[in-house]
């Protein structure tokens, strides 16, 4: 689970905070702000102003700091009961704790789909037809499971920014004349065949399901 970021609210006590507050905290990093506004002290001689605001950006910081402690536990739990239920799938890439935890909640049990197919269909990455005249092409599926879509989406980003085989497949495509956006979808289409297959089977390694779905 990625961290919390700073809340609006916080960002804007930091914007309409005095000068010397503002100054104080803008010159550092969003996870140093948080430990900083946590730990800000009363300052009896300052003005009523700077000491209102120093203790609203306090409070905020340290709601921050107990949400994220309390995500971070939350994650490790998942993190557990995802190993119990499907440990294959977090060895494909881009699958963490909670992208997994959503896959399973929305297969819910073996045999609820009838094909992966079927599978891709509900998850929104299906290819739907949308030729005209003589173009001959697809569209992107915007029904389905949104939260299963969500979760396909950031596996998909993952995999473009770190893993080499999936860099490859998304040039091949567009080489092939398909749009960066229609060479996501493809890929898309590959993640849920995938996930599918550890789903229903979990007998084959995944690493050798990913190897296998990108040639």
């Amino acid at each position: 689970m990625p961290p919390l970021r700073r809340s609006t609210s916080s960002r804007a006590l930091i914007v309409s905070a005095p000068d010397n507050l503002r100054a104080e905290l803008r010159k550092l990093k969003r996870p140093a702000q948080v430990t900083h506004c946590a730990q800000l002290r009363d300052r009896p001689a300052q003005d009523l102003e700077h000491r209102m605001t120093a203790r609203a950006l306090r409070s905020t910081g340290q709601r921050i700091q107990s949400l994220q402690a309390e995500a971070k536990d939350l994650e490790k739990e998942i993190l557990t009961l995802v190993r119990q239920m499907a440990p294959e799938l977090l060895g494909l890439l881009g699958v963490g704790p909670i992208t997994a935890a959503q896959v399973l909640v929305s297969w819910s049990h073996q045999g609820r789909f009838r094909s992966e197919a079927a599978f891709a269909s509900f998850a929104g990455v299906s290819p739907i037809p949308a030729s005209s005249g003589l173009t001959n092409r697809h569209r992107l599926n915007r029904s389905g499971d949104r939260q299963l879509n969500r979760a396909m989406h950031t596996i998909t980003l993952i995999r473009l920014r770190l893993d080499p085989a999936t860099k490859a497949y998304v040039a091949r495509r567009i080489t092939e004349g398909k749009t960066s956006r229609d060479a996501q979808r493809c890929l898309k289409r590959v993640i849920s065949r995938q996930l599918f297959k550890i789903l229903e089977r979990g007998d084959q390694p995944a690493q050798q399901i990913m190897a296998e779905d990108l040639r």
